[in-house]
């Protein structure tokens, strides 16, 4: 409660001084907040581990701001900090990312970074997106409840890490990272070793193509790779993302083991406010054939309401009533959840 106090009142501050930073000329700001909650209802296949329950899970609600300067004619200097608020559980936490699993607590925050955009492209430093979940893990990371973006092996965001993306020249577009072995064993991933990420991507007309390579470290001198690729079609109202990826490691103990793979098809089409959504998925030792399926309704410009519909054959993001990665057991055996809940943004 302490900490949700001292937050408030320091976003609070900064809501109130920046705008008189904001009139001076080169300079910008944005404070955003989105609040995302679901009520659902969970029917894990091993009901001797975890028992059917219904409640209100948190759907990744955040708050956040960027402050930014721009020389005339010339590069542009920001800085990011984003906050995870777990509305179900009311604390500053990620609603999966609640400590335990052989870390020490939780990550406290999303986004930290800072950064400069120029014409070679953008240089950012901190905790962010990593270039590898970007192109080919987040074009089939479409939908609204908690049990979005589990149908990967990557980790989304690392701390202490340094990205670089390239401009898009003639539709191709670099970008690699270099992540701090202290910071990539604060992740989910929890490996106490240097990450190293490289992505290419080539856009054309309504295609889109990736290919990316995740690097997860190299403990003990074992070999732990992840290789992506995907492929995207957007036209009009109708969008398809294909997605393609296998692990390389000869780590004893690795989590996901040798040559599995994920094999992801979505598809999406918009209709008014609607939009429906299904994937159809199979990764191996994580979740294996899974199947979402929903429906986003744009009430306005800030409210959107959904409808999902998860299973999963094997455990991945099913746990016990709004617990997380502490609380990850194999032996739930995967299992089904129905979501119907809200996202507000700010």
């Amino acid at each position: 409660m302490k900490n949700i106090a001292r937050a408030t009142l320091a976003a609070t501050a900064c809501a109130t001084a920046l705008p008189t930073l904001a009139d001076v000329p080169g300079w910008s700001w944005d404070f955003y907040a989105s609040l995302r909650m679901h009520a659902e209802y969970v029917e894990p296949d091993n009901r001797n581990v975890i028992d059917r329950y219904s409640g209100l899970r948190d759907a990744y609600s955040r708050f956040g701001g960027t402050l930014a300067y721009r020389f005339e004619d010339g590069p542009r200097l920001f800085a990011q900090l984003e906050v995870p608020f777990d509305s179900a559980n009311f604390r500053l936490r990620d609603p999966y990312d609640q400590g335990g699993f052989g870390r020490d607590e939780a990550e406290p925050l999303r986004i930290a970074r800072v950064g400069i955009e120029g014409g070679l492209g953008t240089l950012s430093l901190g905790q962010q997106w990593m270039p590898y979940y970007n192109a080919v893990a987040a074009p089939v990371d479409w939908f609204s409840s908690y049990y979005s973006g589990f149908a990967t092996y990557t980790t989304p965001r690392v701390r202490n890490t340094v990205a670089w993306y390239s401009p898009r020249m003639a539709g191709f577009q670099l970008a690699a990272s270099w992540s701090a072995a202290h910071g990539n064993k604060k992740s989910t991933a929890r490996i106490e070793d240097e990450r190293v990420q490289a992505t290419a991507s080539w856009a054309d007309g309504p295609w889109v193509l990736a290919l990316g390579m995740d690097d997860r470290g190299h403990p003990g001198g074992f070999r732990d790779r992840l290789y992506g690729a995907t492929a995207t079609w957007t036209q009009g109202a109708w969008y398809a993302a294909f997605k393609y990826e296998r692990t390389d490691t000869d780590a004893p103990g690795a989590f996901y083991g040798d040559d599995q793979q994920a094999f992801n098809l979505l598809g999406a089409y918009t209709a008014g406010r609607n939009t429906w959504k299904l994937m159809l998925a199979r990764v191996e030792g994580y979740g294996e054939h899974t199947v979402h399926a929903g429906v986003d309704h744009r009430y306005n410009e800030q409210l959107t309401l959904f409808a999902e519909f998860y299973r999963e054959g094997a455990t991945s993001g099913i746990t016990a009533r709004r617990q997380g990665l502490n609380r990850f057991d194999a032996a739930t055996s995967g299992g089904r959840a129905f979501a119907l809940g809200f996202r507000y943004d700010f």
